[in-house]
């Protein structure tokens, strides 16, 4: 075991410092170049977003959206309340039932939605196909006629699925797939495997909480209009109209209730930052550059560990390590907590905790509004943290 004093010793602080120091996962630092006036000053402020300019603003949240991410011609895009919790659970209340469901989970948001169905919607025939922290469950136990529901990208888990091959395209039930930290982070194609798509604007566009979006498929649609749920529906769930048929205005830009003007004109201005930089296809590079800085560093270090073991299925957007001490043993909480809280002294790493949920570690956000020189400069401030920490022991 190494002496403290060779801890003290063996590493000077970095000179260096990252330029941008927020690597939460969510909300994410924003787009390189962001400030208040220059990004958001041409918001609709005190504007009602009834009107003219409000709507405007709207629709091209959807309709920007839909051409960066090459959504098929019939597939609809909308804004809805409350983030991605309230896209899922709107889909969820409105939606499920008419058929068996299996949930596949394996980190702490998929587990609120399998307990929700289970618990408050009270479904009968569910099917929990899970797995631990770190794991990725065996999809292939889905069944094509029930609904599937499922999470694209583990944020508090680091562990994403790695391709749609598992799901049929000649299946009978829905897909409902939680994409809140993976879209715009990693390839999802085919979408027309996808029937349901959820996320926020807080991940990998670096946007504000509050919001969230809603893809539907045809498919998505036509249950709207043929199932009736066995259950009230609050307003804010209500996709369709008194006589049962989509209310089509949510996809145009007329939100269920009041959006953020400010927010709003926030994503608009991450969507025009994607679109300058080269759209889909420079995010999701960024997102894997950004991934490989830490790879590299963690195939060069004996105390950091991914908590996925297994190469394709770890994110490379919201990246999970574990710890270990000199002895190889787990590091604990109160040192991994020493750990970030000196980072944070520091002013040179924010908010990298594991999910509180999720087993002590790390938790390292690679989305393509962090640039790849400040996560190198962060793993030179990684390793000087470690052995400061180590050294106090």
């Amino acid at each position: 075991r190494a002496s403290a004093r060779s801890f003290r010793m063996s590493s000077s602080m970095p000179a260096e410092r990252p330029s941008c120091a927020n690597f939460g996962s969510g909300p994410c630092a924003k787009r390189p170049g962001w400030s208040l006036e220059g990004s958001v000053g041409d918001a609709a402020l005190g504007r009602s977003h009834r009107s003219s300019i409000g709507k405007a603003k709207l629709l091209a949240c959807c309709e920007e959206t839909k051409a960066i991410l090459g959504l098929p011609d019939d597939y609809l895009v909308g804004i809805v309340p409350a983030s991605d919790t309230g896209a899922v659970e709107m889909v969820m209340w409105s939606m499920l039932g008419e058929r068996p469901v299996d949930i596949c989970h394996w980190e702490s948001f998929g587990t609120t939605w399998y307990s929700d169905a289970v618990k408050e919607l009270k479904l009968e025939k569910v099917t929990n196909i899970k797995a631990e922290f770190g794991v990725l469950p065996d999809l292939s136990k889905t069944d094509a006629s029930h609904d599937i529901l499922f999470t694209m990208n583990g944020t508090t888990s680091g562990v994403r699925v790695p391709s749609l091959d598992w799901i049929p395209a000649d299946r009978t039930g829905l897909t409902i797939c939680d994409a809140t930290s993976a879209i715009f982070g990693f390839d999802m194609l085919p979408w027309e495997k996808l029937d349901v798509v959820t996320y926020s604007w807080q991940k990998v566009l670096g946007g504000e909480g509050a919001h969230g979006m809603l893809i539907l498929g045809p498919r998505a649609v036509a249950r709207l209009e043929s199932y009736k749920p066995p259950r009230p529906l609050p307003k804010i769930f209500r996709l369709c109209k008194g006589d049962g048929t989509l209310n089509g205005g949510i996809f145009k830009g007329e939100t269920i209730n009041t959006p953020s003007m400010m927010c709003v004109e926030d994503y608009l201005d991450a969507l025009r930052w994607a679109k300058s930089i080269g759209g889909l296809p420079a995010l999701l590079a960024k997102s894997a550059a950004n991934f490989k800085v830490l790879a590299d560093f963690e195939a060069k270090t004996g105390w950091l560990e991914f908590l996925c073991a297994v190469p394709e299925h770890r994110s490379n957007t919201s990246v999970c390590f574990k710890m270990k001490a000199p002895s190889g043993e787990p590091m604990g909480s109160d040192a991994v907590a020493k750990f970030r809280k000196l980072l944070e002294q520091k002013g040179v790493c924010f908010d990298i905790g594991a999910y509180r949920d999720a087993p002590a570690g790390l938790r390292i956000w690679c989305g393509a509004t962090v640039e790849q020189d400040d996560l190198r400069v962060l793993t030179l401030w990684l390793k000087w943290a470690y052995q400061q920490v180590q050294a106090a022991q």
